[in-house]
């Protein structure tokens, strides 16, 4: 995995460096400290994850992944590590289909966990910032998926979820995935929690 990182503080873009580098399989292959700078860079080295800061010089995080958003030459898979738990920025990151957008306090271990489902094809989203974007839309789960969800909360597993609802395990399987990509959660628990706290379920 190559991976980009623009972060203008400077201590902790080396911290950061560092965490990932010590993964076998993850590789730090350039920076930068401002964000005209990690745009031209970005589009010429196309790493597989760019790990980009919101308050940078020049350009901010948000303007350079809605300029590659835009341009649509980068195959690049942005993330958005902040500080900043903010709905409004969180909302530009989410139009310009953005992979993640994780919060800077989050664990190390965490953090590179989320790299690895998110070049998967997995989009991973802090989940109070899901909540506080999310908590005025209408439930986006359907009736069956609904029922799996409150199984699963339950402690199911998924082949006593289709037991009980006639399924097939495979499709069970099916409905989850799309039930975490609806609710942009990393796993069961974080998509019960999310979907608890908006009464979804």
């Amino acid at each position: 995995m190559r991976v980009f990182i623009a972060e203008n503080q400077t201590m902790l873009k080396t911290a950061l460096t560092g965490i990932l580098n010590l993964e076998d399989d993850i590789e730090v292959i350039d920076s930068a400290e401002d964000g005209r700078t990690a745009l031209t860079k970005i589009r010429n080295l196309q790493p597989d994850i760019a790990i980009l800061d919101i308050e940078m010089p020049k350009m901010s995080g948000l303007d350079v992944a809605e300029e590659l958003f835009r341009d649509k030459k980068s195959i690049s898979k942005i993330v958005i590590l902040t500080t900043f738990a903010q709905a409004d920025y969180f909302q530009r990151a989410v139009n310009a289909k953005v992979s993640g957008y994780l919060l800077k306090d989050s664990p190390s271990d965490e953090l590179i966990s989320d790299l690895y489902k998110i070049i998967a094809g997995h989009s991973i989203y802090a989940p109070e910032l899901v909540t506080s974007l999310i908590n005025l839309k209408k439930n986006p789960l359907s009736k069956r998926e609904k029922d799996i969800l409150r199984l699963v909360e339950k402690g199911l597993t998924t082949k006593k979820v289709a037991g009980q609802l006639f399924l097939s395990e495979g499709t069970v399987r099916n409905y989850m995935s799309t039930i975490l990509d609806k609710l942009h959660a990393a796993n069961r628990i974080t998509a019960i929690q999310i979907a608890k706290k908006n009464d979804w379920i």
